[in-house]
């Protein structure tokens, strides 16, 4: 018997389960908190807590992360210097302050624009090497023709010896400045993924086994770790990505709507026919557009641990995420108490950082370049939970609202509050934490509304199961703003939104909101077993896919059947006939999906490929003006006969 063990290195927990590749079932899963800046622990605890013995027949191991997407976010990825080589017209600020712009850069149909300065590429190389870890370069219309990036890379590698990513090798898309942030990214993000690769390595071959190992992507396909170690922007959202193909393979439905319910958010994907559902634009991480292909999701700050705060007897879910009060109490011996004794702050007072569930703590995150007011407010918090009132007795006033958030967002101090969490442990929906702390802090909201705390409860609970409703509906209708449609779940009458695929709930303690959403829309809502460790399980049920793009134009518009330009990651190619042109692409396209299923480990015998081409045929031409031809390989992954 073989099995294969799926990995989801998630913000809050990292989850783990094996899997019977014969049967394709679940055999066993753990849950264990994610462990910060190393997440060697968490992975080691997530698989100590499985079945020892079955781990022993372990010939695949996949692993779904949230890394790349974090890293992006945070800001915390390595430094990188980035050549810009053509016309650049920079109205957008650039995510490095180690950039240059070079001349160089080719036209829409291939031609060297200009040629490239490879003077002024070796010199800003030797210049920055020692401020850097890597070099990304992106040249105007690269996709058109390569050349100058692949010659540029040639001359910073021989300059410096670091690593250097091209644009051209990450997308086929317009999008010159796009381009250049995804180069970027993905330079940024090789040596974090290496690391946190070799850390899964390390820990699974110090069990006793050697399996292959794959990472999944953003687009819900796998890839082998040689091709993820080169390409590790494209794993950002392989956690959202690996809860839809997970909700797939759990409840047997090729297509289903998932709602994946995290700590920090909720998201919104659909599968159709065993295929997640693609964006048409590129992937947008902290506010930065890329090229990368991913699926499409609609995400709100919305998720089990996120802020729960009323102001004006208005309920305010998030977008902050907090530590529940129900998970606080656990960690810190005495915080039931200090809850309990904790007053209410003045009505003047009261706003998001004012409440009288919120507690703060620091971290141990390294403080660099505060100011005065920041080093004084974060010397007044400790390392356990510390309430508005202690900081008012140590600083002789209450803290700044502003300067708290400075601190909150520099990551330098926890925030402690009710969460949706809390309320599904006032109501007993989940019951894994201490209820007690729960139930203080559901009174004091609750008092701040003119509800009881039970009410309180129901309250947030059903808030939640709307905004839930509202996220899925809007995914669906593009264009209308997703508030207008949350209004209309809180109006009372006899119609509802009807879905007709199948709804798949994913997380934590989802099963809570099956009966409510089931009331707001006309679906059948589904919460399949082993759903709390949905991206996990995607991870494993993933299949491998290769898409391959090329354009076909004619290389002159006053000559269109004298020859045509063959457009694609191998750069520009020449034809004189059509129909080589169109030979060529289809030849090529298979070969390079086939090689992309043996480096990454995937059985070749088993890849279905499909080929798709669109033409644009002008009133009185005989030739296309334009074609486009996509081949889209799918394999399986390669099980060792041999365990």
């Amino acid at each position: 018997m073989v099995y294969s063990l799926g990995i989801d290195a998630g913000g809050t927990y990292t989850d783990s389960v094996l899997l019977d590749d014969d049967t394709d079932s679940i055999l066993d899963s753990n849950k264990a908190l994610t462990t910060y800046p190393d997440p060697l622990d968490g992975i080691k605890n997530s698989i100590d807590g499985l079945d020892q013995e079955k781990l022993k027949k372990v010939k695949i191991v996949s692993v779904s992360t949230t890394l790349s997407t974090n890293t992006i976010l945070e800001g915390t990825g390595f430094p990188v210097g980035l050549f810009l080589i053509g016309n650049y017209d920079l109205k957008e600020k650039l995510p490095t302050p180690h950039y240059v712009k070079v001349a160089g850069g080719h036209t829409y149909n291939g031609g060297e624009k200009e040629p490239l300065d490879e003077e002024a590429v070796r010199d800003f190389a030797v210049k920055i090497k020692d401020k850097v870890a890597a070099f990304a370069i992106s040249s105007f219309f690269s996709i058109r023709n390569p050349d100058h990036e692949i010659r540029a890379k040639q001359i910073i590698r021989e300059a410096t010896g670091l690593p250097v990513v091209c644009a051209h090798e990450l997308s086929q898309d317009l999008g010159a400045f796009e381009r250049a942030t995804t180069a970027f990214f993905n330079a940024q993000l090789l040596p974090i993924t290496e690391r946190f690769m070799s850390t899964v390595e390390k820990d699974v071959t110090s069990r006793g086994i050697s399996p292959k190992i794959f990472m999944l992507k953003c687009d819900g396909s796998v890839i082998g770790i040689k091709s993820a170690l080169e390409k590790p922007i494209e794993s950002i959202f392989s956690g959202p990505a690996g809860s839809l193909v997970g909700a797939s393979f759990l409840t047997g439905n090729d297509s289903c709507a998932v709602i994946d319910v995290g700590g920090t958010s909720t998201d919104i994907s659909v599968i159709k026919d065993g295929v997640p559902e693609m964006s048409e634009m590129g992937a947008v991480v902290g506010g930065w557009k890329t090229r990368v292909k991913a699926i499409k999701m609609e995400t709100s700050a919305m998720g089990g641990d996120s802020h729960i705060w009323v102001k004006d007897g208005k309920l305010n879910v998030g977008p902050r995420r907090v530590i529940p009060l129900c998970r606080a109490a656990d960690l810190y011996p005495h915080f039931l108490e200090l809850l309990k004794i904790n007053p209410i702050p003045s009505k003047t007072l009261i706003g998001m950082n004012f409440q009288p569930t919120t507690f703060f703590t620091r971290t141990e995150y390294e403080a660099m370049g505060l100011n005065d007011l920041e080093q004084e407010l974060l010397d007044s918090i400790s390392s356990s939970p510390t309430s508005l009132r202690e900081l008012r007795s140590r600083m002789g006033r209450y803290p700044s609202t502003r300067i708290l958030d400075s601190l909150i967002q520099k990551r330098l101090v926890q925030c402690i509050g009710f969460t949706p969490t809390d309320a599904l442990h006032v109501l007993g929906d989940y019951t894994a934490r201490n209820v007690e702390a729960a139930e203080v802090g559901a009174e004091y909201l609750g008092s701040l509304c003119k509800r009881t705390g039970d009410e309180f409860a129901r309250y947030v609970k059903e808030t939640f199961a709307k905004n839930m409703a509202s996220d899925l509906i809007s995914f669906f209708l593009e264009g209308i703003p997703r508030e207008e449609i949350r209004k209309i779940f809180d109006i009372d009458c006899p119609t509802k939104f009807k879905v007709d695929i199948p709804v798949v709930l994913i997380g934590g303690p989802v099963v809570a909101y099956k009966d409510i959403l089931g009331s707001i829309i006309d679906a059948e809502i589904i919460v399949p077993k082993y759903s709390d460790v949905g991206n996990a399980t995607g991870a494993l049920a993933a299949k491998g896919v290769r898409r391959v793009d090329f354009l076909i134009r004619p290389a002159s518009m006053a000559a269109p059947d004298w020859e045509y330009y063959v457009f694609s990651e191998k750069g520009r190619q020449s034809f004189y006939e059509y129909k080589d042109a169109i030979k060529y692409a289809r030849e090529t396209g298979q070969s390079m999906v086939m090689q992309y299923m043996e480096d990454a480990g995937l059985d070749p015998d088993h890849v279905e490929i499909d080929v798709k081409k669109d033409e644009i045929v002008p009133e009185g031409w005989d030739f296309p003006m334009e074609t486009r031809i996509r081949i889209i390989g799918v394999g399986t992954r390669l099980i060792d006969e041999e365990a």
